[in-house]
């Protein structure tokens, strides 16, 4: 059985590739739904990434619309895909990301690629990356790779912030 969080992101990508509409978020929202977090939403096709965007943090009224928001982006918006289409939809796999407020890391030993995501920032450039990425099992490849996402040289200084997540399917 998925969770509610799931359900809303295919609700919202199904409505919206189908009729061109954005929904609205339930009336009787659960409780998790109600505060505000970052949010990301990964949209795979068997096992390809087929769009991912998220909010690292909140942007929305609160995680329903987060969810909402970022479900049409990271179907339609995602520059690294074409748009979803109307015979794909069955197909999908989605997972919604909720994310803690970022920390500032002081210390590599406070990162755990599984455990933690992390955002790399240098000079308003950022990159981020979830955790508990298939193929990536440390924190130097998740620094490595938010570094290329944000175009931070290796040899330039970085901020790194770590949060936690929780992962719906």
């Amino acid at each position: 059985m998925s969770s509610s969080q799931v359900e809303l992101a295919r609700k919202t990508i199904e409505a919206y590739i189908k009729e061109g509409t954005m929904i609205e978020p339930p009336r009787d929202l659960a409780t998790e739904l109600k505060e505000r977090a970052g949010v990301f939403v990964s949209i795979h096709k068997g096992t390809s990434l087929r769009g991912c965007i998220g909010t690292f943090l909140p942007t929305q009224e609160n995680i329903a619309q987060e969810i909402i928001h970022n479900a049409i982006e990271a179907a339609t918006r995602d520059p690294r895909f074409s748009p979803i289409t109307d015979d794909e939809l069955s197909q999908l796999n989605i997972s919604v990301d909720v994310l803690t407020s970022p920390v500032p890391v002081k210390d590599m030993n406070e990162l755990d690629a599984k455990k933690y995501g992390i955002i790399v920032s240098c000079r308003g450039r950022r990159g981020l990356l979830l955790p508990d990425l298939e193929g990536v099992d440390t924190p130097q490849q998740q620094i490595e790779i938010c570094r290329r996402k944000a175009w931070i040289d290796d040899n330039e200084p970085v901020a790194i912030e770590k949060f936690l997540v929780k992962r719906y399917h």
